[in-house]
């Protein structure tokens, strides 16, 4: 499914006329550029190389990201566009659940598309893993299990529903988004926990 997801990026990307690389994305301070360089040194990070690399930045994680994107950015969105091509097969991820990985090439793939006007329509099964994957994962690693006691989030395309008080209902990928932190369009979302995600970032 990671790859699948690649992939699919890839031919979106292949389609965009270089200067859209520089638009700004989802991700605050990021362009679209930005984000992919992010991917590819996702996509290379092994679980040793992750750590070294925290070891490096004085365990600062924002520090440990913005040298991956410095290094892995191309001078050109060409050059980058083939390192991520390159890199798309592999299987390395750093210390942590794989269906984080599915977050990452999900939420980031929506980081690029949304502000492009791209649309993809997502296997449901790579973004319902995703969504549990963050509602288990703490805040401290960009999740959001601290606010599962706090609202009910009720996937209206997938027949899920995950935690508990208020609801919030939408579709599972409005749902992963904004567990995610992301912002988004009106009427994505619905019920009386929908505050309780918009202000909990």
């Amino acid at each position: 499914m990671v790859h699948t997801e690649r992939a699919a990026l890839i031919d979106d990307l292949a389609r965009l006329d270089e200067g859209r690389w520089e638009e700004p994305s989802l991700c605050a301070g990021w362009t679209v550029h930005d984000v992919v360089a992010h991917l590819i040194d996702t996509a290379r990070t092994t679980r040793l190389g992750f750590v070294a690399g925290m070891v490096r930045a004085r365990f600062d994680f924002d520090r440990q990201n913005a040298r991956g994107v410095e290094r892995e950015r191309g001078a050109s969105a060409q050059e980058t566009l083939e390192r991520l091509r390159r890199v798309a097969p592999r299987t390395s991820t750093p210390p942590a659940p794989l269906d984080s990985r599915l977050v990452e090439e999900v939420v980031h793939g929506e980081d690029i598309r949304r502000p492009l006007g791209l649309v993809r329509s997502y296997p449901q099964e790579a973004v319902v893993r995703a969504l549990r994957s963050q509602t288990r994962t703490s805040a401290s690693f960009g999740g959001a299990r601290e606010l599962m006691d706090r609202v009910r989030l009720t996937a209206t395309d997938a027949g899920l529903s995950l935690g508990s008080g208020p609801e919030a209902a939408g579709t599972a990928l409005a749902l992963l988004l904004a567990v995610s932190g992301r912002r988004l369009a009106p009427g994505e979302l619905e019920g009386p926990g929908v505050p309780v995600l918009t202000t909990a970032r």
